[in-house]
């Protein structure tokens, strides 16, 4: 099994053999990314994008970090941690 650094050097090579073929066929990166159509395209997808953060998907990721992860599974991590470190026993094990 890999573990993640291989995963991102496995894509890290990936990208830069693409570049060099790409490179190699005669392709010119830097003038199709500044083109004004790929520009207009990518401004369009992030105005997208942020349109559906914003007005869907912001509320249920701050709910859910902020009330269900922070508050529920990391102050509690934080509690029982402190007391294992003070000798008490963790909340699991006092109920």
């Amino acid at each position: 099994m890999t573990n993640k650094k291989d995963g991102l050097i496995k894509l890290i090579v990936l990208i830069i053999l693409g570049i060099a073929i790409l490179s190699y066929l005669g392709f010119d990166l830097r003038g199709f990314i500044s083109s004004e159509i790929v520009q207009n395209n990518f401004g369009f997808i992030f105005s997208f994008l942020g349109n559906i953060w914003h007005n869907y998907l912001a509320k249920p990721a701050d709910y859910l970090w902020n009330d269900i992860f922070l508050d529920l599974i990391w102050n509690s991590f934080i509690e029982n941690l402190g007391r294992l470190k003070s000798g008490e026993p963790s909340t699991l094990i006092d109920n």
